[in-house]
């Protein structure tokens, strides 16, 4: 996927000023920068849900995984994901629910899950909706530690499966380390740095890579 000369502006605020970024099939792609940056702004543009001057190349079909679930509140853990299924492809439903520890839960409304279980339920929508590239706008932010170390794993183990096309956005620069195979750096609109990761997603979580003290230094501007 490329994005060629994207700019996006908000009357008279540029939120995105003639970026261009290049995301291989099958990446991980974190974007990181301050509140304002212009991170959720970037998905918006791949999704199409606004207008922007530039080129989106290959970006397809988009699915979307939000920090808040967006569960469907009339609708059992089952149905919200057979409403963005195909009718054939219902039957991948089980085997997602079992995977994503959910099995047994399927007649259950949203509101009787715990929060934990209600974003196990968007993640798997998200990677069951059929779609060329997923993006996640900050989807473990709300999350206590031990949930979000469940969830990062748990979303790593999703995506080894296919190799799906991921952009990421997070405040949390361990979460870009652990996830991602690179880190692309916003500060006002605009790129600032791009930092590859050694190795594949998913990293121990309790490791420390090197690259993390040059994620947070390049945040810091240092």
């Amino acid at each position: 996927m490329k994005l060629v000369h994207i700019s996006k502006n908000y009357g008279e605020t540029a939120a995105l000023k003639d970026i261009s970024l290049t995301i291989g099939a099958g990446e991980i792609t974190a974007v990181l920068g301050e509140s304002g940056a212009g991170k959720t702004t970037l998905l918006n543009v791949i999704a199409r849900n606004v207008s922007y001057t530039g080129t989106v190349e290959g970006a397809g079909r988009v699915s979307y995984l939000f920090q808040s679930p967006k569960l469907l509140p009339n609708l059992t853990v089952e149905k919200n994901l057979k409403f963005v299924l195909d009718k054939n492809d219902w039957g991948k439903i089980p085997l997602m629910l079992e995977k994503v520890g959910l099995a047994g839960k399927e007649s259950v409304l949203p509101h009787r899950l715990s929060g934990g279980e209600r974003q196990r339920v968007a993640i798997a929508r998200a990677f069951l909706f059929p779609h060329d590239v997923l993006l996640m706008d900050e989807p473990f932010s709300s999350l206590d530690l031990s949930l979000k170390k469940s969830l990062l794993s748990l979303t790593g183990e999703l995506w080894r499966e296919n190799k799906e096309t991921v952009v990421f956005v997070t405040h949390d620069v361990h979460e870009a380390v652990l996830l991602a195979h690179r880190a692309v750096l916003l500060h006002k609109g605009a790129f600032i740095a791009d930092i590859p990761f050694a190795g594949e997603p998913v990293r121990d979580f309790f490791s420390r890579p090197p690259e993390e003290e040059t994620l947070v230094r390049a945040l810091m501007r240092e």
